[in-house]
C-alpha cells in the first residue's frame, strides 16, 4: 500500500457502486453522517445479461447441476434470471455456496432463505474453499461475467472441483460525462472495469491532489498500470471493511 504525501482531509467521496436503494442501509451513509462529509455513488460500469438464446450455445445445462457458487449479487441475479429463461425450475434441493454473507442474504429475493442449504465464506473466494471441499461430491455450476479473469476457475480446478463455467452477464462502461466538472477530494474503487471506465470516459485524466481507494489486489493493480497512487487498500488483515480504511486515512492511520 502506498500512502500519499497529501493532506488528509477528506470533504466529498465519490462511491463508483450504484446507490442503495431507499430505505437501504449503507455503510458509507454512516460514514458520511459520522463524518459530517459528502458521499456521493455513481455506477462506472453497469451489468448486462447474456440473451438465453446466446447461453444456449455454450451448451450448460442448468439441471445438470446441484450446486451454485456465488461470487457477487450480479451472479445471483443473472443466474435466476437465466433460470426464468430457459424454463428451469430451480429445485428446492439445490445447494448455494456464497463468498459473502451480504450475498447469501441477497438469495431472499429468489428462494425462501431458511428453507435452503446455504453456505458462505467471511470475505474473499478462498474462505469458502474449505465448505466447498466439504462438499467435493456436488456438480457446481459457477455464474460468470464475461470479463472475469479466470483465478476462481484456477482454484477449483486445482481442487478437483466438478463444475462449469456459466457466462450470464457481462459488464459495460457507464456514460459518466456529466461530471466532467465536478471534483471530489476521493475516488473509491472496486473493480479493474471502474478504472477502465473512468479513463474511458475522462482519457486526460490527471490524479494531482485526487485520493484514490481500491478494493481488492486486481483493482489495486489496474491503478498502478495506470501510474497512478493509492492513498486508501481494503481489504488488509487490520482492515476488513472500505469505510474502516476510509476512516483510518482521514485519522491519518497508515494500517
Amino acid at each position: 500500500m502506498s500512502v500519499a504525501k497529501t493532506d488528509t482531509k477528506i470533504k466529498s467521496i465519490l462511491i463508483s457502486q450504484p446507490k442503495p436503494e431507499e430505505g437501504q442501509k449503507s455503510a458509507y451513509y454512516d460514514l458520511a453522517e459520522e463524518r459530517k462529509i459528502k458521499v456521493d455513488f455513481r455506477h462506472f460500469i453497469h451489468v448486462e445479461g447474456i440473451p438465453g438464446q446466446e447461453f444456449r450455445q455454450s451448451r450448460v445445462e442448468l439441471k445438470d447441476h446441484t450446486a451454485i457458487i456465488l461470487t457477487s449479487k450480479s451472479a445471483v441475479d443473472h443466474y435466476f434470471r437465466m433460470a426464468e429463461e430457459m424454463r428451469f425450475d430451480v429445485p428446492d434441493t439445490m445447494k448455494y455456496f456464497c463468498t459473502n454473507e451480504s450475498i447469501a442474504k441477497y438469495l431472499q429475493k429468489y428462494i425462501v432463505y431458511r428453507k435452503r442449504k446455504i453456505s458462505f465464506g467471511k470475505a474473499v473466494f478462498n474462505d469458502l474453499m474449505p465448505l466447498i471441499l466439504k462438499n467435493k461430491s456436488e456438480k457446481f455450476l459457477l455464474p460468470l461475467s464475461a470479463q472475469h479473469n479466470g483465478s476462481i476457475s484456477v482454484i477449483l480446478k486445482n481442487n478437483d472441483i466438478n463444475f462449469s463455467e456459466a457466462i450470464m452477464y457481462k459488464t459495460v462502461i457507464s456514460d459518466l460525462s456529466d461530471l466532467a466538472d465536478v471534483n471530489y477530494d476521493l475516488l473509491v474503487f472496486f473493480s479493474p472495469s471502474g478504472i477502465e471506465s473512468l479513463y474511458h470516459n475522462f482519457p486526460d485524466f490527471k490524479q494531482n491532489k485526487t485520493r484514490i481507494a481500491v478494493w481488492g489486489q486486481s483493482t489495486a493493480d489496474a491503478v498502478l498500470k495506470k501510474n497512478l497512487r493509492i492513498d486508501v487498500q481494503a481489504p488488509m488483515p487490520k482492515v476488513p471493511s472500505m469505510k474502516k480504511a476510509i476512516e483510518n486515512y482521514m485519522d491519518g492511520k497508515t494500517e
